[in-house]
């Protein structure tokens, strides 16, 4: 299982700069300007998407998804399946597991010649469960109870994971990490918490190119500055066309455009510019003719409101769909992100296979001031002389949080803001820097009201760990899960339980759309819209792909070419 990742959004005003004749860049170098820094190369530790946009650069996986949404092999010469018996249902004690044969390709090598081997994804495995060792998802890797390697062959080996369940292939974040260079440092820091992490090859010695089976290996790391990557020979695939690639590391996102024009970089990557500088410097390239190319395209990031059905205003669903039926969205994806993304009507974006936006499945709200209206007169809040609805003597107010200092949150804040004013609805700003807003405010359900932020997942990812009334962090759990809503519905929970374990895709498109219908008819959370990545490219670059999903287009890098 995918988990899914919050991601934020920044606005910086857009400054023009001379623009001096530039080269086009070639396959001798290309330089990627990034405004994130990665925390680290070791696959089994990073968390930040800076880190996997480099990393899927000099690592591969079994298996990955494509930008088109297929799942194909990757490391492994093909994907095990019941179908053709390389893949089946077992029994243990009364519990049903699954068995699957996956045999790594024949010329898989990590950067110093080594065979890239099933003892390899042993390590991984070993070193990812151990409670001395930090991940971020341990449930990637506890889904697999354990592996055992072909005697006859040490690139053929059986997977048993604990559950039957329908997406046991799709291992894309299973990494294996190499053994001859990682087990050694885990036998000798094992039993000190993070003593593995601390000491890794990954960050003592990150440019020793058997760390890597991909296309290309590390060559040089300047932390705070750029990363070099270099064509690893011993890759198993077709030779990058790239010689180098420099990724330059520029945190303010303002400064980026000026890199570009300068020749700093060559590109920005899909970490780099906001959505409003993005909307901007499109203009200029058309305007200039300037030799670049702006990507918007369609992802499956979901920006949302989180509601607090704790709330006593909340509770009632009648005040919830008031709120929902009282925004313009169409308006507002218009007017501010001129319509380059698109409304959402729930958490599946039209990207997904599970997408669906038939009325006779989920419910749909179109802008309705006399809709809203009428549903907080039925619950009992009536407008008053001063403008604002009040129940009981008191008035309609709900507390609005987001990250500070996102502009472009703060700029829909004020949108809906104004827009629930119309409706008789006070909203109280109260924001909070991004690690306190998601790192105690949401995981430990500290928001009073509103919560305005995005999921980003994959395809075909179950909403569990959004909606499932087991997943509502709460001391007891250890303020695990990301129900932060507090939504329970013993119908979602018993579907949810029942498409990890459904092989048959209709069936598991009905069960979710089970869940979109109760998700829809009682608005726990108010969809706003499916977000775009962006980044902006040489016009001479070819074969390159964005993805819109967790699976950056870096995958793809060896088949990008300048010539």
């Amino acid at each position: 299982m995918l988990n899914k990742l919050s991601k934020g959004l920044l606005l910086v005003t857009s400054l023009s700069f001379a623009t001096p004749v530039l080269a086009a860049p070639s396959n001798a170098e290309l330089k990627i300007g990034i405004s994130q820094e990665f925390e680290t190369m070791n696959p089994l530790i990073m968390t930040m998407s800076a880190s996997a946009y480099m990393y899927r650069m000099v690592g591969r996986s079994l298996v990955v998804l494509t930008p088109e949404g297929k799942w194909v092999a990757q490391l492994a010469k093909e994907i095990p399946s019941l179908e053709k018996g390389s893949a089946k249902i077992i029994e243990e004690g009364g519990k049903k597991k699954i068995s699957a044969t996956w045999e790594i390709l024949d010329n898989a090598k990590w950067g110093d010649g080594k065979p890239v081997i099933c003892q390899d994804f042993i390590t991984s495995h070993k070193i990812a469960t151990s409670p001395t060792v930090s991940v971020g998802e341990k449930e990637q890797w506890t889904q697999v109870e354990k592996i055992e390697i072909d005697a006859k062959n040490p690139k053929k080996c059986t997977f048993k994971y604990e559950k039957a369940k329908w997406d046991f292939y799709q291992l894309a974040q299973f990494f294996p990490v190499p053994t001859h260079l990682e087990q050694p440092i885990f036998d000798k820091y094992s039993k000190q918490k993070e003593g593995y992490e601390k000491n890794s090859n990954y960050v003592r010695n990150p440019t020793n190119p058997g760390l890597y089976n991909g296309p290309y290996v590390i060559s040089e790391v300047k932390l705070g500055s750029h990363v070099a990557f270099t064509p690893n020979p011993h890759f198993y695939g077709k030779q990058p066309n790239i010689k180098k690639i420099i990724v330059k590391l520029i945190p303010n996102t303002g400064t980026l455009e000026a890199n570009l024009r300068s020749g700093t970089i060559d590109m920005i990557s899909v970490l780099g510019l906001d959505f409003d500088q993005a909307l901007a410097f499109e203009k200029k390239t058309k305007a200039e003719s300037l030799p670049y190319v702006v990507h918007f395209v369609p992802s499956v990031t979901y920006e949302h409101i989180d509601l607090k059905l704790d709330n006593p205003i909340l509770k009632d669903v009648r005040v919830r769909k008031a709120l929902l039926y009282s925004i313009n969205r169409e308006d507002l994806v218009k007017a501010l992100f001129e319509n380059k993304q698109q409304v959402a009507i729930h958490n599946v974006s039209p990207k997904d296979p599970w997408y669906t936006a038939d009325p006779k499945i989920v419910t749909l709200y179109r802008y309705s001031k006399r809709e809203a209206g009428k549903l907080l007169d039925e619950a009992g809040w009536k407008m008053g002389a001063d403008g604002y609805r009040a129940k009981d003597g008191k008035k309609l107010s709900l507390i609005f949080q987001t990250t500070a200092g996102n502009k472009t949150r703060e700029l829909v804040q004020v949108y809906l803001q104004n827009q629930w004013k119309q409706a008789g609805i006070e909203v109280l700003v109260k924001n909070e820097p991004a690690r306190v807003f998601f790192g105690d405010t949401m995981s430990k359900r500290k928001f009073e009201g509103l919560a305005l932020f995005a999921w980003v997942s994959s395809p075909e990812n179950s909403p569990r760990s959004t909606v499932y009334s087991k997943a509502i962090p709460n001391s007891s759990n250890g303020w695990s899960g990301q129900n932060y809503h507090g939504w329970t519905n013993p119908a979602v929970d018993k579907d949810l339980e029942a498409l990890d374990l459904e092989f048959n895709a209709a069936k598991r498109a009905n069960l979710v759309h089970n869940i979109l219908k109760a998700y829809t008819a009682e608005v726990p959370v108010l969809p706003l819209f499916y977000r775009s990545d962006i980044s902006v490219t040489p016009k001479n670059l070819k074969n390159y792909k964005m993805a819109g999903h967790q699976f950056y287009e870096t995958n793809n890098v060896e088949d990008w070419n300048l010539n």
